[in-house]
């Protein structure tokens, strides 16, 4: 049975079908309970499982990977909410130094099956230390996995596979794109959808192959609309895992287009996009006919709100990168 639902209510009811199968599934952060989260993704959750399994804490990211490390390890599944992107770096060292590092530590004895969902991204217009990419910190953390949703289906079975998952995962979702609906098979068993670590072409194209991931993909999509009115024909990949990458599709378009774009709103130094950049190159090297380029934020902090249209990249700056892989 496929429903029309939010971003948002996707994800709302994703977790509650985790809650419902699994009784060591718990929810911990910062008013996930009575208010349902700043973006009431967690709503109805505590009144309806209770506040022992939907808890809310203190205002202490650290504290809250640190009590997820200690529950995990006893045998539960901790689903922690960061309130907003920019809230996480005081948990930053539980995350890199114990959640990612357990398993290796331990030789393989302990497993932290750990969801940490950060809402990411930009475009709501909010203040400092609201509008923040930090995935890159964490793709380059060895034994983390990161993944990214972008549309309602995605949200609602990816969110229940990292829940089942055995490995720590960081789960980001697109603040923007919360509001935005699309159809989602509430009936489809989470094992049968698309696997969480796999990238998928969401608009087949011959021309320009476009790499997207998170808020970036609906741009890419609009892009290809665009550019399709100019006789120009964009395949857009939505990467979907960002820590495992699977490029395989990627590689395989690129092959057959010849050029490929980047897009993403983290800024460009030492992002997600140099390593994909990075990655086609060495693997389609012959292919090319020319650079692969990247459309990202700005090498500076977020801005106010006022600005911030000037700084995440839009339809203009990536059609313009298209332009600019015909000219070389």
């Amino acid at each position: 049975m496929a429903e029309k639902l939010t971003l948002g209510k996707a994800l709302n009811t994703g977790l509650r079908r985790a809650l419902e199968r699994d009784p060591k599934v718990i929810i911990m952060g910062e008013d996930v309970g009575k208010l349902g989260g700043v973006f009431r993704i967690t709503d109805g959750l505590q009144k309806d499982f209770g506040d022992d399994r939907v808890i809310d804490t203190p205002l202490a990211e650290s504290g809250i990977i640190g009590t997820a490390i200690g529950l995990a390890i006893r045998g539960y599944r901790p689903i922690c909410e960061i309130q907003f992107d920019g809230f996480v770096y005081p948990a930053y060292d539980q995350i890199v130094s114990q959640v990612a590092k357990m398993h290796y530590r331990s030789q393989g004895k302990v497993r932290l099956p750990i969801v940490i969902r950060i809402p990411f991204g930009g475009g709501i217009g909010a203040v400092e230390h609201h509008s923040e990419s930090p995935e890159a910190y964490f793709a380059h953390t060895a034994g983390l996995k990161v993944v990214a949703c972008s549309n309602p289906e995605d949200a609602y079975f990816m969110i229940q596979q990292a829940v089942e998952s055995d490995d720590p995962i960081v789960f980001l979702e697109p603040k923007r794109r919360y509001w935005e609906k699309g159809d989602v098979d509430l009936d489809l068993d989470p094992a049968s959808a698309h696997p969480l670590h796999a990238s998928r072409t969401v608009r087949p194209g011959n021309d320009v192959t476009v790499l997207a991931y998170g808020p970036m993909v609906r741009t890419a999509l609009d892009a290809a609309a665009a550019a399709e009115e100019d006789g120009r024909s964009l395949e857009v990949i939505d990467l979907r895992s960002l820590s495992p990458l699977d490029l395989g599709p990627a590689y395989e378009s690129v092959r057959r287009t010849g050029r490929c774009v980047v897009v993403h709103e983290a800024p460009s130094n030492v992002g997600l996009g140099a390593e994909l950049a990075a990655r086609i190159t060495e693997e389609c090297f012959y292919s090319l006919e020319s650079p692969v380029l990247r459309v990202t934020g700005f090498d500076t902090p977020y801005p106010a709100a006022r600005v911030e249209e000037e700084y995440l990249p839009d339809l203009d700056r990536v059609l313009d990168a298209v332009d600019r892989s015909f000219g070389w």
